[in-house]
């Protein structure tokens, strides 16, 4: 019952860019403190305020100064279609580049990410986004630095911020494709509310339940080469270094998160 009638956005461009060079004050006012504060650094109460903002003040510094951080970006557009549960990705000649198969659900509208783009039949092409962002390795030597010399809460504060700014770098870069898409015009102006996902479209990681197959990895990485911003994938199709992110991006204005169990064994 996903609807099939919304427009199309024509993207900036086809294919993949790499964007380097990205400022901490471009994208660290996209960082989620609540997740920060209480999920990595199990802080809650009037500690947040008397313990949790000084310590982020500090390390924020630190990272300015010692320059731990290289944040970098590879992303892209490409055409697609839909054929059932799989999601068709076309190259330029409008061949098969390669498919993702989704899982879906067993209840309730019986979602399926492929869904939410034109299906095969309707003589209509759609567009995909993909991305992969990385704070970069020195953050993660940082991080191994601290943990070797026994500094456990410095190594533990470090992880949790340096993973909660890799998520705020691909909030803040999803904004932006959704700008380039032509879709933002909606965008709320909190960040709660960014953070609550009120906006067109969605950004789907891979692993959590709408598309669980890890392996897809590999599919995002042949089309984007992640290598060009040092994002490489283990053969558990984990990406190293630790604080990167992949993300498949879905314009559709219906599409949101859902849990539709698990995909392919």
């Amino acid at each position: 019952d996903v609807a099939t009638d919304n427009p199309i956005p024509t993207p900036p461009f086809w294919g993949t860019r790499v964007i380097k060079g990205i400022g901490l004050k471009e994208y660290a006012t996209w960082l989620d403190e609540d997740a920060l504060f209480k999920g990595q650094w199990g802080l809650k109460g009037d500690t947040i305020e008397s313990e949790g903002r000084p310590r982020l003040r500090m390390w924020l510094d630190r990272l300015r100064t010692d320059n731990l951080l290289e944040a970098a970006v590879v992303h892209g557009y490409f055409p697609c279609v839909s054929k059932g549960d799989d999601l068709i990705i076309l190259d330029e000649r409008g061949s098969e580049a390669t498919r993702f198969t989704f899982p879906r659900q067993h209840r309730g509208r019986r979602l399926c990410l492929a869904d939410f783009f034109r299906p095969e039949d309707s003589g209509e092409v759609d567009v995909i986004g993909l991305q992969v962002v990385t704070v970069g390795s020195k953050i993660g030597e940082a991080t191994a630095e601290l943990f070797q010399g026994n500094s456990y809460r410095d190594y533990l504060e470090l992880h949790g911020l340096s993973v909660q700014l890799a998520e705020a770098l691909a909030e803040y870069w999803h904004a932006r494709v959704r700008s380039e898409l032509g879709i933002a015009a909606a965008d709320p102006t909190s960040l709660q509310a960014m953070l609550r996902t009120e906006y067109q479209g969605c950004r789907y990681s891979l692993g959590y339940p709408a598309c669980p197959d890890l392996e897809d990895r590999a599919k995002i990485a042949h089309l984007l080469r992640p290598e060009r911003i040092g994002v490489h994938l283990s053969e558990e199709f984990q990406l190293h270094p630790e604080q990167s992110t992949d993300a498949i991006v879905v314009h559709h204005p219906e599409a949101s998160y859902f849990n539709a169990g698990r995909g392919r064994s």
